[in-house]
């Protein structure tokens, strides 16, 4: 029987959905794992959550009970009625990456976990049962870095010589306002640069995203800034190793994968001091950090990275070194492993 159930029940492919990729195919090979809810790139065909209930009846040899790894509160809702009223033998493991206090109701799930796994000291402040800190990985064998990177851009068919990108939910907490007033700035400097804003925006922010394209047309950008919507998780590999820069401007950020996933691809980046950026960065030698709100202070540091090769070139080197060396996959599913066997040996 399987012994580790991964729950994935948002049908929308968000960065809770690219971390939880990243390690299932990592744990496929350790473990006999199904996904639950929706697909995952590279990870198995999933089951529903009945089948996954029926599974659960019975405990995976060797084992007294299997692992339901949980990052929402949905799967949280669901793996706590398997185990407290269908009285299922399962322990429930939950990765929380939040720097903030959550609402009442999170708080009241998350303290019913068996374990919880924080991504950053930070968070790990702000929940109960905290078991081990382990950053998000991403995977460095699916983001690499382009054997030509401008043949590589030239592929996307977005035009120009060289491509910079934010990437996120369209919304003022994902400061793409602030990369958008970055871009104003910085792109008449650099001919040949176009600029990406990758991502949706919901229907509360549909207005929001409308005023950022009459920006974009107002200063006479709108061939060089563009709004092309999501990008599908299967073709997020090759736009990044495609990309020059990375531009993430946050207000808040709970840790943040684009910049690794664009690290892991040999991509520099700039971004605002939230998340896990700094950590990331490397004193300075991967990426640039700014200050929040600070859209000149982005376009300064991306000139300054995109207007001198050498500078550029090694922290594009760097930006690689640093993901394979601190923030991989393969280290995650690694901490991620230590949790579980703790538990199943305290049974």
């Amino acid at each position: 029987m399987p012994d580790l159930y991964v729950t994935n029940f948002n049908r929308n492919f968000t960065g809770v959905s690219a971390t939880a990729a990243n390690v299932v195919r990592q744990q496929m090979h350790l473990h006999d794992l199904r996904l639950v809810g929706h697909p995952l790139p590279g990870a198995p065909d999933p089951i529903t959550r009945a089948e996954a209930r029926n599974l659960s009846r019975t405990p995976p040899e060797g084992k007294p009970f299997s692992i339901w790894h949980v990052r929402r509160n949905p799967e949280m809702r669901v793996a706590l009625w398997a185990r407290d009223v269908a009285r299922l033998p399962i322990r429930i493991v939950f990765t929380s990456a939040a720097q903030r206090l959550h609402s009442a109701y999170p708080r009241l799930l998350i303290s019913r976990m068996d374990a919880v796994i924080a991504t950053t000291e930070a968070a790990a402040d702000f929940v109960p049962h905290v078991r081990a800190v382990v950053p998000h990985g991403v995977d460095t064998e699916l983001f690499t870095p382009a054997a030509n990177r401008a043949q590589a851009w030239r592929a996307q068919g977005f035009g120009g010589t060289m491509g910079i990108a934010t990437i996120g939910r369209i919304r003022p907490e994902k400061g793409t306002d602030l990369f958008v007033e970055a871009m104003l700035r910085l792109l008449p400097q650099v001919p040949g640069a176009t600029a990406l804003v990758i991502g949706r925006a919901g229907n509360e922010h549909r207005g929001f995203q409308a005023g950022l394209i009459e920006k974009a047309r107002a200063a006479g950008l709108s061939d060089r800034i563009l709004f092309p919507g999501e990008v599908a998780a299967d073709a997020l590999p090759a736009l990044m190793r495609s990309l020059s820069l990375v531009v993430q401007l946050p207000r808040y950020e709970g840790y943040g994968m684009v910049p690794l996933e664009g690290m892991a691809s040999g991509v520099p980046f700039v971004g605002t001091e939230t998340g896990y950026y700094s950590d990331f960065s490397a004193q300075g030698r991967a990426g640039i950090i700014v200050a929040l709100e600070d859209a000149a202070a982005a376009a300064t540091a991306a000139k300054s990275l995109l207007s001198r090769d050498d500078l550029y070139d090694a922290a594009a080197r760097a930006a690689r070194d640093v993901a394979q060396s601190s923030f991989s996959a393969s280290a995650e599913a690694a901490g991620i492993e230590a949790v579980y066997q703790e538990l199943w040996q305290k049974d």
